[in-house]
C-alpha cells in the first residue's frame, strides 16, 4: 500500500473508529475488473486490477468483518503490490462501520440516507428536527457511529410521521418562520401514505413481539421490514412468475445463506418447519405489505395464487452490496426453479431434517446448507 493511502487510512481510522485494520493475504479476493491507469506503486501506466475481498478490522475493541475493495499492482513488489484511492478508503471504512452496525442492531448508513430523504429534509435540517447539532446527521451518514439513544430516535421518526411533528413542536426554535413551515409541511406529506403501510407494518411487528433481540432464531438481526420489502421486490424484478411459495423458500435461502457467509442475517425473518418447506413466521402478514406489489390470480385449475411483482419505486438503497450479492446469488440458483422443484431441494437440507413440523429452524444451522 502506498505511503499516502496508509497515512489516509491511519488518520481516518484513528479520528472516525479508533479500530486497526489486521494483515490480510491476496488469497481469497475476487476479481471485480480492469483498469487502464496511472499506478502509484510502479509509476507506470498500465492496467491495474480492481478486486474485493472479506477484510477484519477492530472497530470499538470488536473484530468486525467487511466487504474492502482495493487495487492490484502485478509490476510492483510482493507485500507492496496493493494501494487504495481516498475515495475507495472512506468506502471500505464506511463498509466496516455498517457491518458493525448491523452485528449491534443499529440502523446503517444507507437506512439513515432513506429516513431522511423519505421526509424530504436536508441533513441539517434533520439533524435540527432532532434536536441535535447540525453536524450530526452529516457525520451518521457517513463517519461515525451513532449510538442507541439516537439510534432509538431515528427508529422512533422512521415510519411514524406523528412523531417527527411531535419532534419538530419540541425543536420549532431551530427553524426559522417559513423554514419551520415547509418542514412540517413535507412531515406532513408523509402522513399522507403512512396509515395503511403503518397498519400493516404492525401486524407483521406483533408477530415477532417474541423475537426482540438477536439471536439464533432470526439470524441475528431483529425484524427489519424495509429490507424485507426491498429484498421481495428485488427477487421479484428478476424471477418472472414469482409466487409465494418459491418466494417464501427464496427468502430463507437469502438469510441463511447471508448468515452463513457473514455470520447475521438480512431480514431478521424467523423461519419455521413446515410441509412445504421454511416458513417465515407471520407469513400472511407479509404478503399484506403495502409496499409490496401482489396480486390475487387464478391458476389454470381456479386455484387462488399470490403473484408477486416488482414494486415500482421501491427504495433499494436499504439493502447493502453485499445483501445484492446474496441475493443475486440465490437468485441464480433458484430462478428457473418451480416451486416444487425449490421444495424437494429444501427438504434434503440438513437445517430442515434436523428440526420438525412447527420448530423454528435455528441459523446456526445454516453452514450446513449446500454451496451455491
Amino acid at each position: 500500500m502506498c505511503i499516502i493511502s496508509l497515512c489516509k487510512r491511519f488518520n481516518e481510522i484513528s479520528l472516525c473508529i479508533s479500530g486497526e485494520k489486521e494483515e490480510k493475504a491476496m488469497e481469497g479476493s475476487i476479481l471485480m475488473k480492469k483498469i487502464y491507469m496511472d499506478c502509484p506503486l510502479c509509476d507506470k501506466k498500465h492496467e491495474i486490477e480492481e478486486r474485493k475481498r472479506f477484510a477484519t478490522i477492530t472497530l470499538k475493541g470488536e473484530k468486525i468483518s467487511y466487504e474492502e475493495r482495493f487495487y492490484y499492482c502485478a509490476n510492483a513488489e510482493e507485500n507492496e503490490n496493493e494501494f487504495e484511492t481516498g475515495s475507495m478508503t472512506n468506502e471500505n471504512l464506511l463498509n466496516a462501520r455498517n457491518a458493525y452496525r448491523v452485528k449491534h442492531g443499529l440502523l446503517t448508513s444507507d437506512e439513515i440516507v432513506a429516513i431522511r430523504e423519505s421526509y424530504g429534509l436536508s441533513q441539517v435540517d434533520l439533524a435540527r428536527l432532532l434536536g441535535w447539532g447540525e453536524a450530526t446527521i452529516s457525520r451518521y451518514e457517513s463517519k461515525a457511529i451513532q449510538d442507541e439513544a439516537y439510534d432509538t430516535m431515528l427508529r422512533l421518526i422512521k415510519d411514524n410521521p406523528l412523531q417527527a411533528l411531535e419532534f419538530l413542536k419540541k425543536n420549532a426554535e431551530k427553524f426559522p418562520g417559513l423554514k419551520r413551515l415547509e418542514v412540517r409541511e413535507k412531515i406532513v406529506e408523509k402522513l399522507d401514505s403512512y396509515g395503511k403501510e403503518y397498519l400493516t407494518r404492525q401486524a407483521l411487528e406483533g408477530e415477532y413481539a417474541c423475537f426482540g433481540e438477536p439471536s439464533d432464531s432470526n439470524g441475528f438481526v431483529t425484524l427489519n421490514i424495509d429490507k424485507i420489502e426491498a429484498s421481495v421486490s428485488y427477487i421479484a424484478e428478476h424471477v418472472t412468475n414469482l409466487f409465494k411459495v418459491k418466494l417464501m423458500k427464496m427468502l430463507w435461502y437469502v438469510d441463511v445463506l447471508s448468515y452463513k457467509n457473514r455470520g447475521y442475517a438480512i431480514t431478521g425473518m424467523v423461519y419455521k418447519h413446515n410441509d412445504m418447506g421454511a416458513l417465515p413466521v407471520g407469513h400472511y402478514s407479509l404478503m399484506n405489505l403495502e409496499k409490496l406489489n401482489i396480486h390475487e390470480e387464478e391458476s389454470y385449475s381456479y386455484d387462488s395464487m399470490l403473484h408477486i411483482y416488482p414494486t415500482p419505486g421501491m427504495n433499494y438503497s436499504v439493502l447493502t452490496e453485499e445483501d445484492k450479492n446474496i441475493l443475486d446469488a440465490v437468485i441464480r440458483k433458484f430462478k428457473n426453479y418451480k416451486a416444487k422443484e425449490i421444495v424437494d431441494y429444501m427438504h434434503e437440507e440438513t437445517a430442515y431434517r434436523e428440526t420438525g413440523f412447527g420448530d423454528i429452524i435455528p441459523f446456526s444451522k445454516a453452514k450446513d446448507i449446500r454451496d451455491f
